[in-house]
């Protein structure tokens, strides 16, 4: 039975960025002119106003002070607020693809490879911007690689089931090269006129390449093992879908984008998710205090600080759980995929460490890996 390992990993970040200043100006420019436009109705009880927010609330309830998105004037603008991401015509490349396939060439080439090394390619992401043809085969296409695809989504777990996935393969014999791929545009799916979770989500593409060992290079990250869980929770939840349709942005219904209930998320997925990393750890013998870094998912600074405690018995610093989330945002599947591609080279061989994400579903995916040279 081959011994699987991730042999590179590719990054593709959009050139805008919206800073928490920005992001909030534009969303007090829209309560204005809302509760203007309502005035009458406000006065009357009939409707709540709604209220400014400010840069100094999103960073204390999150931890994220800017985000990169795919069309920032949209987003901006409070007679619109949210992303303009024109359709494509059928002949021209997808934005998924395009995205995908830029993170997927630096993760090959971080390897060594080319398109005839690879087998499979799996696209593994919180939202599809179609139904089919599947975005991996795109990407496939796109890459010039033989073999199969196929799209996944276990929303933001979706890299961590990705990578479990594309590792049976390789076991099974399936395959010996496979290339996940988590294209997010999380900013199509958010609802930038709730004060509550508008500041969430930001955009960017990654790439693992997972691999059986003999043909991987020199420098790479045994895969030690790897645990998924789901839990069903409503507490996180997107009702968009092909059974029904949302007005143009989302008005007056506000279920078809993403909406979650906090509270309950912070309190239910923080001991589920330290209780599966400790125990997977320990069915690996390993222990858990003793790993060198965690690469969380990238969700919310409050949930990673208390994860990272209860798994390492301290306070962690930011050498041992690396954030990327001030930057970035909330970027769904792709969080934890980011802060190992940025925070890992420093590792020395022999030390180990924790991909790990968390997600609706409720969903969670571990993947223990040891560096290799």
């Amino acid at each position: 039975m081959p011994d699987i390992v991730i042999s590179g990993t590719g990054l593709y970040t959009p050139s805008e960025s919206i800073s928490n200043k920005e992001l909030v100006e534009s969303f007090n420019a829209y309560v204005e002119i809302y509760n203007t436009e309502h005035a009458s109705q406000i006065a009357a009880g009939e409707i709540e106003a709604l209220q400014p927010s400010s840069a100094e609330f999103v960073e204390k309830a999150s931890g994220i002070k800017s985000r990169y998105v795919m069309n920032k004037a949209g987003i901006v603008d409070p007679h619109r607020l949210a992303p303009y991401l024109p359709e494509r015509p059928n002949e021209a490349q997808s934005i998924q693809c395009e995205m995908g396939v830029s993170a997927a060439r630096e993760a090959m080439a971080q390897a060594g490879k080319t398109a005839a090394d690879i087998d499979a390619v799996i696209v593994a992401a919180s939202n599809m911007q179609r139904a089919y043809p599947a975005m991996a085969v795109e990407i496939q296409d796109a890459l010039g690689i033989q073999g199969y695809g196929f799209d996944m989504n276990v929303a933001c777990s979706s890299a961590t089931f990705g990578i479990q996935t594309a590792a049976d393969y390789v076991r099974a014999g399936n395959a010996r090269s496979v290339l996940v791929v988590s294209p997010e545009i999380t900013s199509g799916h958010l609802n930038w006129r709730d004060r509550d979770s508008h500041f969430i989500f930001g955009d960017v593409a990654t790439a693992v390449l997972v691999e059986d060992e003999a043909m991987a290079p020199a420098q790479h990250w045994d895969i030690l093992g790897t645990k998924l869980k789901t839990v069903f929770s409503n507490n996180i939840r997107n009702n968009f879908g092909f059974l029904n349709r949302a007005s143009p942005e989302g008005v007056g219904q506000k279920d078809k984008l993403f909406v979650q209930e906090g509270r309950k998320v912070f309190k239910e997925v923080v001991p589920m998710v330290a209780t599966m990393i400790i125990e997977q750890a320990e069915r690996l013998g390993i222990d858990p205090q003793s790993l060198r870094r965690l690469w969380l998912h990238q969700a919310n600074a409050g949930m990673n600080r208390l994860i990272a405690h209860k798994v390492l018995g301290h306070e962690a610093d930011a050498d041992e759980s690396p954030t990327v989330l001030d930057r970035y945002g909330n970027t769904s599947s792709a969080g934890s995929i980011i802060a190992f591609h940025k925070h890992n080279e420093d590792l020395q061989a022999g030390d180990i460490g924790l991909i790990c994400s968390f997600g609706a579903g409720y969903s969670a995916g571990t993947v223990f890996v040891r560096k290799v040279c």
